[in-house]
């Protein structure tokens, strides 16, 4: 049984992005790292194979991104991947990402494909189900817990008030989130110097049309300043809250 993460590289989420004056995304001097939802994705691969030994067998990552983002491959590679994949192209939006990464699965099928639920930057949420779809295959979401039990698997979804366990068999696509994994996964020294001389494998691929695109950013209004109210004026705040704060409502 062979599983494969979709990997996306993001901004380091600690450091401030700046905004040009017209609205672009200052990234070149911002470190780009694995999506912390497809890190769980992959952390929960590498500990599938070491406990259902025999029956997992490979753990792949696949990447559609520039040559750029080779760092964040090499960081999956350190962790424990056998391989990783870099589509060579540049995604606009999730369904030109998922196009790509579809279209590589068709010719190298997985039992299972993970992905996390969102990425950390523009948190659309939509390249796991958009993969699911142009495959063909099953997807499911939101999943906290994943066990694999000979050609099945078993997945933990929590919902509202309850938790669902679903069986599932392969081929299948996982949309993971929170609680996927049971603690992070820091490459080893060995790992990293072993990742540093493992090749990765680049397919060109010829860019899709996206369906959305950004015209500029822009940074949200600044919070107005804080009103102190005496105690002994206090019905002052209901009308602030609800006349000008707009958070309550009395009719």
């Amino acid at each position: 049984m062979k599983i494969v993460v979709l990997l996306s590289a993001v901004p380091d989420t600690t450091v401030r992005v700046q905004l040009s004056p017209e609205g672009v995304p200052q990234l070149s001097e911002v470190p780009l790292v694995i999506n912390p939802w497809d890190e769980l994705a992959l952390t929960r691969a590498l500990e599938l194979k070491e406990e259902a030994a025999g029956v997992v067998e490979r753990v792949e990552v696949l990447h559609a991104g520039p040559a750029a983002h080779e760092n964040v491959l090499r960081r999956a590679l350190a962790m424990g991947a056998d391989e990783a994949i870099r589509l060579d192209t540049s995604p606009q939006d999730a369904t030109s990402a998922a196009a790509a990464l579809a279209e590589w699965l068709k010719d190298h099928p997985a039992e299972i494909i993970l992905a996390g639920i969102e990425s950390s930057d523009y948190n659309g949420g939509a390249t796991g189900m958009r993969v699911a779809r142009r495959l063909g295959i099953r997807p499911v979401g939101g999943v906290t817990a994943l066990q694999v039990e000979g050609e099945t698997v078993l997945l933990t979804r929590e919902l509202e008030g309850m938790r669902e366990v679903l069986q599932v068999t392969v081929p299948l696509l996982a949309v993971v989130q929170k609680g996927i994994a049971r603690e992070p996964r820091v490459p080893s020294m060995r790992g990293i110097m072993m990742a540093r001389r493992k090749t990765i494998t680049v397919v060109p691929v010829p860019a899709a049309e996206p369906w959305v695109r950004t015209s500029r950013y822009a940074m949200p209004p600044g919070k107005p300043p804080v009103k102190m109210i005496p105690a002994e004026r206090a019905e002052e705040i209901l009308e602030l809250l609800e006349k000008e704060a707009k958070v309550i409502r009395f009719s």
